[in-house]
């Protein structure tokens, strides 16, 4: 009976609070303070830096570090907007990821900051990728354009559309794009664009798209999620991190 209740309880425990080792970590970014979020099975495992939406680093971005800490990887989920900045209001959202998409300069250095401190934790980041879900995966393709020396750089559903003036030539490093051809926020011009984009720069990269799938197809729970083109788009994801991290 002792037993039972056991098991009982730990189901009704929040997945958060299972993930073994998981830490929230306050860092400093031009005198502000942001909070990102560790998680790592063991000592240099294999890194991936991951890039909130645009409400925040919340309970879904610890719960997908907890799926990838439960396969071997160490996650740094990076935070943009600060410390306790976690919106849930459109309007709130708008303006947290506008004020970065108008200064792109300033989305690099908080990118930055965060991959810092993830080595001051012992993060190893010469064998590591980034990848992000919307917002967060347009996040990581600035990344990839600023030149950061990681193994590869991966958006879901993420923004496409390369930001005039910029490109690709000190990209070092794999793009890898999941994309939902339903999707009504980044249409396929989008995706096509940066297909004929690489392929020109010379820029390895592997792009799919997922039928009937509409922006944020990953995101449980919700009205666009779609569980076929996420479980297909996490199943090539990882079996990517293993062939491309050690």
């Amino acid at each position: 009976m002792k037993r039972l209740f056991i098991i009982l309880s730990l189901l009704l425990i929040p997945y958060t609070a299972l993930a073994a080792n998981g830490q929230t970590v306050d860092y400093e970014v031009n005198g502000q303070t942001f909070e990102g979020y560790y998680i790592s099975p063991a000592d240099k495992a294999p890194l991936v830096i991951l890039v909130h939406d645009w409400d925040g680093l919340t309970d879904y971005e610890v719960k997908r570090a907890g799926m990838l800490a439960d396969l071997g990887y160490a996650v740094f989920a990076v935070d943009l907007f600060g410390k306790g900045v976690r919106p849930t209001e459109t309007a709130e959202k708008k303006k947290l990821t506008g004020a970065l998409y108008a200064d792109r300069q300033m989305m690099r250095t908080r990118l930055m900051a965060g991959m810092n401190k993830a080595a001051d934790l012992g993060a190893n980041l010469s064998n590591a990728v980034a990848m992000g879900y919307c917002f967060g995966g347009t996040a990581v393709l600035e990344l990839a354009r600023s030149g950061a020396d990681l193994k590869a750089f991966i958006p879901f559903h993420g923004g496409l559309a390369t930001p005039e003036g910029q490109n690709y030539k000190m990209t070092k490093g794999f793009i890898l794009v999941f994309h939902g051809s339903a999707d009504q926020s980044v249409p396929m011009s989008q995706f096509a664009a940066l297909a004929e984009e690489l392929e020109a720069t010379g820029i390895p990269h592997e792009m799919t798209t997922y039928s009937g799938a509409p922006h944020a197809f990953t995101v449980f729970g919700s009205d666009r999620y779609r569980k076929d083109a996420d479980e297909k788009s996490w199943a090539r994801f990882t079996q990517f991190l293993s062939q491309t991290l050690q």
